[in-house]
């Protein structure tokens, strides 16, 4: 599936309104919720940057209501027998399939399918249930070494659904691209080794890195080090977008992640942002989390702006999987270009590594 645009600009919103629908896929021992957000007809021209028509959703029960960019079950724009390049995208330890709406959407309007799992038992409700005293993990690295196991499958399980025609809209087999925040970054990282369809991956703040900061084998962030295989043995072109004041996944464990990861050969580092600059809404969630978890981040107000961080991620991921999925050449001469000098002409900090 081509983009129907004479001039490439990742900035802008793509030529297509965007649709969204929900489904249940099973798996054996368990059933997800995947949201898949697509290319919508015409007739639904606007109606997605609509407050007012534009789909509403709520993280968990009880929490208020939130929009995404995105019109519910709006009718397909997808071309008879056309394909559209498919992507996976995989949220944080306690966060949720629609946690990064920002970049789905965008992506979508570009021609994209998109389709984001829950994963379940390690979703933003799970976890807010364990500060109420409701089934929290007892042995933390068994928990979190299962779901690194699950999250996985998950993933390769939407992929499956986005191929196979289960979700509605025709996913091309061969341009599948994986993205994910955190926890999700690394579970983007590990299906690509897991899964040769994949061909770009797009880590956000991705965990597995070491670092020298973890706080005993409890910590999470060690058995997501110990699970990470990142010898995928085939070229696939990988962009990694790290925050440099992230206080869940410290910029020592993201430098150490490219050391050992061949196929990333440099780090975009969002200056002056946290570890939640990837999610919509940064500003309420990172204070949000930094009041409940008791975290030591700085309040939003002395941060980049959430904006800023969401316009480096939207473009530079839709370049990652023009290039890689749809071999366009403008896309790929952008991330080789000046960024730091690009990014700076639209007042957004940013700087390389190496």
């Amino acid at each position: 599936m081509t983009t129907p645009t004479s001039a490439y600009d990742p900035s802008a919103r793509g030529p297509y309104p965007v649709g969204v629908r929900s489904f249940t896929a099973a798996r054996p021992d368990r059933e997800i919720e995947v949201e898949v957000w697509y290319p919508a007809s015409a007739e639904h021209t606007g109606a997605d940057l609509d407050p007012d028509v534009q789909d509403r959703y709520s993280m968990m029960v009880g929490a208020p209501a939130a929009g995404q960019a995105a019109v519910r079950d709006a009718a397909l724009g997808v071309p008879d027998g056309d394909l559209a390049p498919a992507v996976v995208f995989s949220h944080g330890f306690g966060g949720h399939r629609r946690q990064s709406t920002h970049l789905t959407t965008h992506l979508a309007s570009h021609g994209y399918v998109v389709a984001a799992p829950d994963h379940q038992g390690n979703t933003t409700g799970d976890v807010m249930g364990w500060a109420l005293g409701v089934d929290p993990p007892t042995d933390m690295a068994a928990y979190t070494d299962e779901t690194a196991t699950n999250r996985v499958a998950d993933a390769r399980r939407t992929l499956d659904g986005l191929l196979d025609g289960e979700f509605a809209v025709p996913g091309d087999p061969d341009a599948c691209g994986v993205a994910g925040h955190s926890f999700g970054g690394w579970t983007a990282l590990q299906t690509t080794a897991t899964d040769r369809r994949i061909r770009a991956v797009l880590g956000l703040a991705p965990a597995g890195g070491d670092g020298g900061v973890f706080g005993g084998p409890a910590d999470p962030r060690a058995t997501m080090h110990a699970r990470l295989d990142l010898d995928w043995g085939r070229d696939v072109p990988a962009l990694v977008i790290v925050a440099d004041d992230d206080h869940v996944l410290p910029l020592a464990m993201m430098d150490d992640l490219l050391a050992h990861a061949p196929a990333v050969d440099r780090l975009v580092t969002l200056v002056n942002a946290d570890h939640y600059h990837f999610c919509d809404n940064t500003e309420v969630v990172h204070d949000l989390m930094s009041g409940l978890l008791g975290e030591a981040g700085r309040p939003s107000s002395e941060l980049m702006p959430g904006a800023h961080a969401h316009a480096v991620t939207t473009q530079l991921g839709l370049a990652l999987f023009d290039s890689a999925l749809r071999d366009h050449d403008a896309a790929r001469a952008l991330l080789a270009g000046d960024l730091v000098d690009d990014f700076a002409q639209q007042g957004v900090a940013v700087h390389l590594t190496p």
